[in-house]
């Protein structure tokens, strides 16, 4: 499939479940891409979805993964889901048909992308639709599969509540990620008790408040940084009340700083045209 670009049209799009082959692939560069978002749908296929440049979000019901540079996200053939996007993007993605197994969970996560499994999608997503099953093409596919299904999870998910009352709430956190309210603050925004919504919130996601809070926060920070923001904004934009508390929330959540983590992941990947 060509390489999608901002002068594609609509016909340059084929939907993957329409080829007749295991795996699709394709790319995607948008130097002006502002803001979109796919609404819900779904395909046969499962999908591997690197993200080269910028960042996405891929909403499903009952979660929220962020996919930085870097790293892919796994969405399971027949998984309702949403993509948005903002700022400049390249990304790569592979479909996968439903009888291979490919050792992934059956349920969307982000994944880490290794270099070879990053050219490897760079390779597929310039093949002919219907590519030959018995040459070299099909044997860079077998690989594609083999490096997939090595790929290590990460935790950018950030679990979402089905309570209608929580759902509220998490919205107006996500829309104002600055206000540093106490649990009993937003229990009453909720009309619940600070006990009631701790206890709801722990059985539908798995987090304490004060968990899935930092969750959201590490998510956003590292939405943001994708998208060309500097620490010191986003720590302020986190309603931090110094970069050091954002830095130290940060490390203790991914394990590095937010300087080191977005460099490992920009760090030899120059855009492909």
């Amino acid at each position: 499939m060509p390489l999608l670009t901002d002068s594609s049209t609509a016909s340059d799009w084929v939907e993957p479940d329409e080829v007749p082959r295991p795996v699709v692939a394709y790319g995607m560069a948008s130097a002006m891409i502002g803001s979109f978002e796919i609404d819900m749908h779904c395909h046969a296929k499962a999908q591997i979805l690197l993200v080269q440049r910028g960042a996405l979000s891929c909403r499903v019901e009952g979660g929220l993964w962020i996919v930085p540079p870097g790293s892919a996200v796994w969405i399971p053939g027949g998984t309702m889901h949403a993509i948005r996007a903002t700022g400049t993007l390249e990304g790569y993605a592979a479909f996968v048909a439903a009888d291979i197994d490919v050792g992934l969970p059956q349920r969307c996560c982000t994944v880490s992308v290794t270099p070879l499994l990053r050219e490897l999608l760079f390779r597929a997503a310039s093949l002919p639709l219907l590519y030959d099953q018995d040459g070299a093409s099909a044997r860079l596919i077998a690989v594609l599969l083999d490096e997939t299904a090595a790929a290590k999870i990460e935790d950018l998910h950030l679990p979402m509540p089905s309570d209608p009352r929580l759902r509220a709430l998490a919205d107006l956190m996500m829309a104002a990620p600055a206000e540093r309210g106490s649990l009993e603050g937003w229990a009453k925004r909720a009309g619940l008790s600070g006990r009631t919504l701790g206890r709801v919130i722990s059985r539908e996601t798995g987090m304490s408040f004060g968990r899935w809070r930092q969750q959201l926060g590490v998510m956003l920070a590292v939405q943001w940084l994708a998208d060309g923001a500097t620490i010191q904004q986003v720590s302020a934009d986190l309603g931090y009340e110094s970069v050091t508390s954002f830095v130290t929330m940060f490390r203790k959540m991914l394990g590095t700083s937010p300087g080191r983590y977005m460099a490992e992941r920009y760090a030899g990947r120059k855009a492909r045209r």
